[in-house]
């Protein structure tokens, strides 16, 4: 079994559910100490039950508990910053409280984690490494998405500039950003025809992501393998923004 997080200990957002949870098992798998932040305690029992993950549940979008629950989770090695929502709105239609939930979570949420996390590193002497997950969204208009593209689009301007702020302390940060990703709810948001085919069309490798293609490419860009790359935006993508 590889062991190569070994000692490490990581903090995941989001890490009931989808993505999140694929990359606590995998990391978990990997010899890593996860410390799970999720809303929902069954999601958190389940993870400590499966592998004695760490749980915090936490609402990210209340600002002062996302400090309050970074500062309990204390010094970690890694952040991955997965939690995210999305409120289906057109332009036209945009309303204030749909722009609240998305940009509370996918973008504000995750800079006040990197912030502490970052903080915590540097006082422990730097170095480590952020992952922040975006979306094809943040590069191609779809519809009904207005704000979760800007939230995305703002999390990867966000991270260049954490890369160029950090770098200097060793700590590296760099996003993945996923096409469409058969979590549950996605398998059935994209399971009719008129929905998945022209999309599919667009993918030369013929498929969508797994929940498990994400978290092995994350993983892959915490580990020793990838020294020298920071500040970069990883299309998860199946070739979709080739062509």
């Amino acid at each position: 079994m590889n062991q190569q997080f070994a000692g490490k200990t990581v903090i995941i957002t989001g890490a009931g559910k989808g993505i999140g949870r694929a990359c606590a098992q995998i990391m978990a798998a990997r010899g890593a100490s996860v410390i799970a932040m999720a809303r929902t305690q069954a999601d958190l029992d389940a993870l400590a039950a499966e592998f004695g993950a760490k749980g915090i549940a936490v609402d990210l979008a209340d600002s002062p508990a996302a400090r309050g629950a970074m500062k309990a989770a204390g010094p970690a090695d890694f952040l991955i910053n997965c939690a995210g929502t999305n409120v289906l709105e057109s332009v036209l239609d945009m309303t204030e409280d749909g722009y609240e939930a998305v940009m509370g979570i996918n973008l504000r949420a995750a800079l006040i984690c990197a912030q502490e996390f970052a903080r915590a590193r540097i006082a422990a002497g730097g170095g480590g490494a952020i992952i922040n997950v975006t979306s094809i969204a943040g590069h191609r208009g779809f519809q009904d998405h207005m704000v979760y593209a800007a939230s995305k689009a703002g999390l990867e301007g966000a991270t260049r500039v954490m890369a160029k702020e950090l770098g200097p302390h060793g700590i590296r940060v760099n996003a993945v950003a996923p096409t469409v990703t058969m979590t549950e709810l996605a398998a059935a948001a994209w399971s009719e025809p008129f929905r998945k085919d022209p999309m599919m069309a667009r993918h030369p490798l013929g498929r969508f992501a797994e929940v498990e293609d994400v978290a092995r490419t994350i993983a892959m860009l915490l580990s020793d393998d990838a020294p020298v790359i920071t500040g970069a935006v990883l299309p998860i993508d199946g070739g979709f923004l080739a062509v």
